[in-house]
């Protein structure tokens, strides 16, 4: 009870009149690692649609979508996503010595794990969704994986 009023002062005073300028500066970066999670399942995905065009190959496509389904886990691929999270320390350095936030790696670590979360669900959706066409028609798969891509997009 002692410390509520206080705490709720400080609080209103010196952290509130700054929370939409803090979330507005350290979204940037992490819209862009977002962004960036979005082009690479899309080239990928394109990537396969060239290849099968192609080739016409149904098991190569198999293949192709089964590989697609690692691209979480691949750091390499990730690691242009993972490096606009990386932005952040220099905006979170201002934020620690100006409202003593700490744990900076972890709000980063925090944020390329949610990327990577985002790409797993992009790929899992895109497999189930597309996975009962592989029996279909390949005259229409090209069409199918593209119209399956910009749903898991939007």
């Amino acid at each position: 009870a002692t410390v509520a009023e206080p705490a709720q002062k400080c609080c209103t005073e010196n952290i509130q009149p700054f929370l939409t300028s803090i979330l507005e500066e350290l979204m940037g970066p992490v819209s862009s690692g977002f962004t960036e999670v979005r082009s690479l399942f899309d080239r990928e995905v394109n990537e396969i649609i060239q290849n099968f065009q192609k080739t016409s190959d149904m098991t190569k496509l198999k293949e192709n979508v089964d590989q697609l389904l690692n691209l979480p886990f691949s750091s390499v691929k990730m690691e242009p996503c993972y490096l606009k999270a990386n932005l952040l320390q220099e905006l979170l350095q201002d934020l620690k010595s100006r409202f003593k936030v700490y744990h900076i790696d972890f709000v980063i670590q925090r944020t390329q794990n949610f990327m990577q979360e985002l790409m797993e669900n992009a790929v899992y959706t895109f497999e189930q969704l597309f996975s009962p066409s592989l029996q279909g028609d390949s005259a229409k798969v090209a069409t199918t994986i593209e119209k399956v891509k910009l749903r898991v997009l939007k």
